[in-house]
């Protein structure tokens, strides 16, 4: 096997390049300030925010993120090269992921694997010429009573056998969930305070929070 050799004197960022973050992805990163005690707490929503926005977290954004955080861009590619949910590449518009988790492995999540790749065309980590999917593989997506298992997006899948990846694929609505997403991220940026703790339940107790004073409150 042969190892690319790296030339850490070439800038990973050129310095006279427009920035890819907008000022709306910026002003919706700042809303999360005060849900926190340090900005360097709001990294993950931030890469979130920047990745579903753009589709991926491209160097350039990395660096732009660590500027607004007022923390070190290695900071921010740890936390990217920890979780394998965030890209640093162009992605398809759908990714497909599929567990290779020991029980789904055991219902024959390899040979729907084999499948995937078959009628994709690609391999792990591979987007299709179309753009159209990327198909990645995790540990396990916590679905182990409906193995095997994938996702669309965010839409699970289960007990998929290799004779169903055709369908599943043909169907344009599948990654379209059944429920509406939590609030909790999407909350549109500049709601104020008050609009997020009247969403808690009439009792008093906060139901979903990432606020450190009303946790500490509750």
């Amino acid at each position: 096997m042969s190892w690319k050799t790296l030339d850490r004197n070439q800038q990973a960022v050129d310095p006279d390049a427009p920035p890819v973050l907008s000022d709306a992805i910026r002003d919706r990163i700042r809303s999360f300030f005060d849900r926190y005690e340090t900005k360097r707490a709001v990294l993950l929503p931030a890469l979130h925010i920047v990745q579903n926005t753009l589709g991926h977290v491209s160097w350039q954004a990395m660096a732009e993120i660590a500027e607004l955080l007022e923390i070190h861009p290695s900071d921010v590619m740890n936390t990217i090269s920890f979780y394998t949910h965030f890209w640093t590449h162009p992605k398809g518009e759908k990714v497909i992921t599929v567990c290779r988790s020991i029980t789904c492995e055991v219902m024959g999540g390899s040979a729907v694997l084999d499948e995937l790749k078959q009628q994709l065309g690609v391999d792990e980590h591979g987007t299709t010429t179309d753009g159209r999917y990327s198909l990645v593989t995790e540990e396990c997506l916590a679905g182990c009573d409906h193995g095997p298992c994938l996702l669309v997006n965010e839409k699970m899948h289960k007990c998929v056998k290799p004779e169903d990846v055709a369908k599943i694929l043909a169907d344009s609505g599948n990654d379209r969930l059944s429920m509406e997403r939590s609030e909790l991220f999407d909350v549109p940026a500049g709601t104020s305070e008050h609009a997020l703790s009247a969403s808690s339940s009439g009792d008093g107790n906060i139901d979903t929070t990432s606020d450190v004073r009303e946790m500490r409150e509750s």
